[in-house]
């Protein structure tokens, strides 16, 4: 969409704006809103948050696109509500998280009770010179992004503080047009929205399409016109005649378990020396990543743990049953405790097929129910030899290995192009909302054309 510019403009006078249309003024929040944010609490404990009660208590969390799910509020009884009068929520009020992931957005609409807010909101009500529809839409400018990044120069802590934040000038146009802008972009923006969240809804296909085909072949194979058998195993079904199913305790001349209990722990980690591999390598199977290492004598100390090409590592803790192959370049290290290392038996199974079995559908739900009622809900050594393998000759399995490779670049291929589309459109998104909010552009016939095409 090509907008028109403003006719004359002047300088803003402010670093993070750019310059503004002549007639627009430029103020700050501290001359504008009525801002607040709970300070404290008096001793006020998670216990004491209901499913119902008198008053909503707001978090960042029940904010649901531009607005409030309040049927996600936690309550409080009507004397904590009335605690702190300052923060006691109106129709129409705009509300920012302040604290961790800061700048989250919602405006107050629907209100069915008394609202009050936690510790981590500010909450802003105009008292002069704006609507805060069109306040909504300045708070997610790079405006507002760059002001955040300018004030927490020096500071790795991720907070937005009132006497900073009241300092933010942004521009302000007549209400008629604040009111312009903000239908604009709420229209446009919803465009966007839809464009990406279909892009995202393809990658989710792609991704289940990858998993759908990699299960398929590890367990039915690559012929469809080959005669198929039952597998003995309720949770595999069918596999092809000629192949064999074995438990994979069958397939491995060797398992170990990651070092128990205070063998191995971060206290004991070194700024440079031998690896330890972990999940953080396992599960995105990407063993470049991570900084984890202990000194020369921890790790002779540790040989045991050694890992070596061709091993195959599976997460036992947390997310259990990812399963990857350590490659040949891999720097020398040793598995953490949340993993066990398998060396296969070379000539009944590639170690590359190991993985692709263990990270299918099938084995993952194996995985889950042999989890369910253990100590720590984690897999063991006994479970996870147990499973049955369906087990091709290994010509063939060397031939899935390679369809599941093509099919992966084809798949990955296009999950990028989609992937750099949603990037895309995040950016124009943003862009459009900067220039809408800093009068870069004129939405104003815009706006009427829209309105004049509806009407008609």
């Amino acid at each position: 969409m090509s907008l028109p510019r403003y006719a004359e403009y002047k300088s803003s006078g402010v670093t993070w704006l750019s310059a503004a249309p002549s007639h627009w003024d430029v103020k700050r929040i501290k001359h504008t809103t009525y801002l607040k944010g709970r300070v404290g609490w008096k001793g006020l404990t998670s216990d004491e948050y209901l499913d119902s009660g008198y008053a909503y208590l707001v978090t960042g969390t029940d904010f649901s696109k531009k607005f409030i799910n309040w049927r996600e509020c936690h309550c409080v009884e009507r004397e904590r509500y009335e605690d702190d009068p300052f923060i006691q929520l109106r129709e129409g009020d705009l509300l920012i998280t302040k604290d961790g992931t800061i700048g989250k957005l919602a405006l107050v609409c629907g209100l069915d009770r008394p609202a009050c807010l936690n510790s981590g909101i500010f909450l802003l009500r105009p008292t002069t010179g704006y609507v805060t529809e069109y306040m909504y839409w300045v708070l997610q400018s790079e405006a507002f992004k760059v002001f955040c990044d300018l004030s927490r120069v020096g500071s790795t802590i991720q907070h937005l503080y009132q006497n900073v934040f009241e300092d933010f000038a942004f521009p302000v146009p007549s209400l008629q047009e604040q009111r312009s802008i903000a239908t604009f972009l709420d229209r446009e923006t919803a465009k966007i929205d839809a464009l990406i969240a279909e892009q995202k809804k393809l990658i989710t296909l792609l991704d289940e399409k990858r998993q759908a085909t990699i299960s398929h072949a590890v367990t039915r194979g690559l012929n469809s016109n080959v005669p198929m058998k039952d597998s003995g195993v309720a949770w595999l079904g069918e596999v092809p005649a000629h192949w064999s199913v074995k438990r994979m305790k069958f397939l491995v001349r060797e398992g170990i378990a990651g070092p128990y209990g205070s063998s191995l722990t971060k206290s004991m980690y070194a700024p440079s020396g031998y690896r330890v591999y972990g999940q953080q390598q396992v599960i995105p199977d990407n063993f470049s990543i991570g900084d984890y290492y202990i000194s020369e004598e921890k790790f002779a100390e540790m040989s045991r743990y050694r890992v070596a090409p061709d091993d195959v590592l599976i997460s036992v803790m947390g997310t259990i049953g990812r399963a990857a192959v350590v490659p040949h370049d891999v720097e020398p290290g040793i598995i953490n405790p949340r993993l066990v290392l398998y060396r296969v038996m070379e000539h009944l199974v590639h170690a590359r097929y190991l993985q692709a079995f263990l990270n299918n559908r099938t084995s993952q739900d194996y995985f889950s129910l042999a989890a369910q009622g253990t100590t720590m809900e984690g897999l063991n050594m006994t479970s996870i030899g147990e499973l049955q393998v369906a087990l091709p000759p290994m010509n063939e399995q060397a031939q899935i290995l390679d369809f599941i490779r093509s099919e992966g670049i084809k798949i990955g291929a296009l999950v990028g192009a989609a992937g750099r589309a949603v990037t895309l459109l995040t950016e124009r998104r943003s862009a459009m909302i900067t220039a809408a909010v800093t009068g870069q552009v004129d939405v104003r016939d815009a706006v009427l054309q829209a309105k004049e095409k509806i009407a008609a």
